[in-house]
């Protein structure tokens, strides 16, 4: 049992002892207060940050704030901005050690720039000096000094950690990205097809339209950037457009789509819902001309009970058609929200400021649908920052 407690004993002195002689002989660095413009962080939470991460790479025997306090509070001239080699060199003799530590920290516009370096005390040069500049976030100020630290000093630092912190005009999420305001006006053509189609080619006696299932469309498309860079961009537009205006019709509807842009030339995929209004009446069509008035003649409701009253005048109870009812587009009928599912497909034309973009789309509803194509332009006329946050 003796000799287990001599051994332990022996090898805690020998630890301590290593330990000190480790520290005794690794040279001596202070850490001056940094210069730090446009950021809420203040200079003393920094010189801290500073004096912890170099004392985690273990290089140097780093001085603490209270043994840098005595010094510079006993002189008048290390209390005010000491960031030049002259200041910082005096004061690393007045501390007696072999390095000292400064820089300064500044925020340009969407991004942060950490400056350090490194003075050699007995020969007043700067030993070495680093600059790295970062993505604008400031709660990652730390780790953004101990890349910086790591840098200088010739460590490895995680690639992971520097990517993720790193300026980059590329990267979606960096706050540099201009956004285009592409907003203009829209024509087109569409042809309808399904149920959509035999309401436009219906007799209007009959509560069609008595028109070509064809329409021209024109409108006004805003377009609201969300996220962008130079090959990519995420938009929200809305879409507001007429109809049917050279066959003396006027059919509204309004359109909010998302989209995706894509790639220098501009490709674009985008899908929506689309609102309008609709005019329907309970009814069928007589396809095997059961009721006197032709094959897939449309009967409403009402008129079948009126039929039935000039079968029999003394008619109590209507009796049901052959056919089932539906509620069918009929512009005798009661106005209603009409909804759709827009898809498009398309590539924006660009000449100097000058936009043109072309778009096939398909508009689908239950029982038919809209194919057709749209041509617009717009005109760029400035570029705004997506990061419009109060800088200090």
């Amino acid at each position: 049992m003796k000799t287990s407690i001599l051994s332990i004993a022996i090898f805690i002195g020998v630890f301590f002892t290593s330990t000190a002689q480790d520290s005794a002989n690794k040279p001596t660095i202070a850490v001056a207060t940094p210069s730090i413009q446009g950021l809420n962080i203040t200079p003393k939470i920094c010189t801290k940050i500073m004096y912890l991460e170099l004392i985690k790479i273990n290089q140097f025997s780093v001085y603490d704030e209270f043994d840098i306090s005595e010094v510079v509070n006993s002189n008048p001239t290390f209390q005010k901005e000491c960031f030049g080699l002259t200041c910082l060199t005096s004061l690393g003799n007045a501390l007696k050690v072999d390095y000292i530590t400064s820089g300064s920290v500044d925020r340009l516009g969407a991004k942060i720039i950490v400056s350090l370096k490194i003075i050699d005390v007995k020969s007043g040069k700067i030993y070495k000096s680093t600059i790295k500049e970062f993505s604008d976030h400031e709660e990652e100020m730390q780790r953004m000094i101990e890349l910086t630290l790591r840098s200088m000093l010739g460590l490895e630092n995680s690639k992971e950690v520097e990517s993720q912190l790193a300026f980059n005009n590329e990267v979606i999420t960096s706050k540099n990205v201009g956004r285009i305001n592409n907003s203009g006006p829209r024509i087109g053509y569409a042809m309808v097809n399904g149920s959509l189609a035999e309401f436009a080619t219906r007799k209007e006696d009959q509560g069609g339209l008595g028109v070509y299932p064809g329409f021209s469309m024109i409108g006004y498309q805003f377009e609201k950037q969300y996220i962008g860079t130079d090959n990519f961009a995420a938009l929200f537009e809305s879409i507001f457009n007429v109809s049917g205006l050279e066959q003396g019709q006027f059919i509204p509807s309004v359109a909010f789509m998302n989209g995706f842009r894509f790639g220098k030339k501009g490709w674009e995929f985008a899908f929506g819902p689309s609102f309008g209004l609709q005019k329907t009446s309970k009814g069928f069509f007589d396809s095997d001309n059961l009721y006197g008035k032709g094959q897939n003649h449309f009967w409403t409701e009402g008129e079948y009970h009126a039929y039935q009253k000039t079968q029999d005048p003394n008619l109590v109870m209507y009796n049901a058609p052959k056919y089932s009812y539906a509620s069918i587009l009929d512009t005798r009928g009661t106005t209603s929200l009409s909804t759709r599912w827009v898809m498009g497909v398309g590539r924006t034309f660009r000449s100097g400021a000058l936009y043109i973009p072309v778009n096939l789309f398909y508009s689908s509803t239950k029982k038919g649908g809209m194919l057709g194509l749209s041509v617009g332009f717009n005109v760029v006329k400035k570029k705004e920052s997506i990061y419009s946050g109060k800088r200090i």
